[in-house]
């Protein structure tokens, strides 16, 4: 994945992880049967409908006039930027990043044209931003919720908000200033092009679309809520998901052509990196690694370093969902778990392989032309990552 670009073929992410899966198939490192048994079909559906959802936003025109409400004050590229960072933030932490991923692609694409902007720096913003806000919210991403759910904490809302948000603030500031200095030159220019006209697009599919995402605002409200008041209560991500997803399947004449423009290649790449991760799972590699520090207990420091450097070679999700066991029979306090969720988050921000929302951002602005270079987000994201766990790793030292 990292040197795609360097092999003179023009290969995509979703190939190499296909590959990567056939490779285990071939080897015997994990049978047919349980290859496919290690799909996640909740992961599956979810991604398909939040990809639906996404899709019927930008071809009804909708995306542009809710994009226009939320960044169209800015009056500079800097100020476009900032303004990104801030509503993804916030965004990832109430809607799951992986969400934010899917509708923000088109849009900030979308903007780059409009202004003349350099494409990487928006979606460098888009990429760090929706990671660096799930941080703070249990359900801002998959490996919170895991952590969350099986962390053995009384209050996990609570203790994600109070513990991880001040920090979060300040991460995300980081962002701000890390993309200043990679994008000098972007900053300070004028966007003086005129606001996009009013949508012209399907006004039935832009009901349709604009009460989607309703329906998934109401549901993450109502799911916190729940949260809060009884833990032991859920709404599932999937049912979420699939509510959003049913006046479109339902109620748009357009269904087919919707489902056509689902993003089935980054679909493939979750498929296939299940297959993957079952391979590495049964070799027992991980396990060998996290118990072989000699540690009776991990410190902060080491659950920090070890959730990014790890997250790169198998995704945070399932590096956390091979940690947790081993930390919980540790006896790891509230401080080493939330230590776990930051390090395997922020790891996101440091290779575009750290994350599935990164994938998710690459194949949508592939899908557009646009190439996002893994080396150039890692020269961005290594100094970014170094500085917000030096944030974390202090922060959940000192408290």
């Amino acid at each position: 994945m990292a040197f795609r670009q360097t092999l003179g073929v023009r290969i995509s992410i979703w190939q190499i992880m296909l590959g990567g899966a056939v490779a285990m198939l071939l080897s015997d490192s994990v049978d047919p049967v349980s290859a496919f048994l290690a799909i996640d079909p909740d992961v599956m559906i979810f991604l398909f409908c939040m990809f639906l959802v996404g899709v019927a936003l930008e071809e009804s025109g909708y995306l542009v006039t809710l994009s226009t409400t939320l960044l169209g004050r800015a009056k500079t590229a800097g100020g476009l930027i900032i303004l990104l960072i801030l509503f993804a933030g916030i965004g990832s932490a109430l809607l799951m990043n992986d969400t934010l991923a899917v509708i923000g692609t088109p849009l900030v694409l979308g903007y780059a044209v409009r202004y003349g902007i350099r494409s990487q720096a928006l979606l460098l913003a888009l990429a760090f931003a929706v990671t660096t806000g799930s941080v703070a919210s249990p359900i801002g991403n998959p490996q919170n919720l895991l952590v969350a759910t099986k962390g053995g904490f009384v209050d996990p809302l609570a203790a994600f908000l109070t513990i991880l948000g001040p920090p979060t603030v300040l991460a995300l500031l980081l962002v701000c200033a890390v993309l200043f200095v990679a994008f000098r030159e972007e900053w300070g220019k004028s966007l003086d092009v005129p606001a996009p006209p009013a949508c012209t697009g399907d006004p039935d599919l832009t009901t349709l679309a604009r009460t989607s995402l309703i329906v998934v605002i109401a549901l993450i409200i109502a799911k916190i809520v729940i949260f809060a008041v009884a833990p032991g209560t859920d709404i599932p991500l999937i049912a979420i998901a699939v509510a959003a997803a049913v006046p479109l399947l339902v109620l748009s004449p357009r269904r087919i052509e919707l489902v056509r423009k689902v993003d089935w290649a980054t679909l493939i790449f979750f498929a296939a990196l299940f297959v993957v991760m079952a391979g590495v799972r049964e070799s027992g590699a991980l396990a060998n690694l996290l118990t072989g520090t000699g540690e009776a207990t991990p410190s902060i420091p080491a659950i920090i370093a070890a959730g990014i450097v790890l997250s790169q070679f198998i995704s945070n999700v399932p590096f956390v969902a091979l940690a947790l066991p081993l930390l919980t029979h540790a006896g790891t306090g509230d401080a080493g778990m939330l230590a776990l969720a930051a390090g395997s988050t922020i790891a996101g921000n440091l290779t575009i392989a750290g994350a599935a929302s990164n994938v998710i951002i690459v194949q949508g602005a592939e899908r557009r032309g646009v190439t996002l270079d893994f080396f150039g987000f890692m020269k961005i994201g290594l100094p970014l990552t170094l500085l917000q766990a030096t944030v974390y790793t202090g922060w959940l030292l000192l408290i």
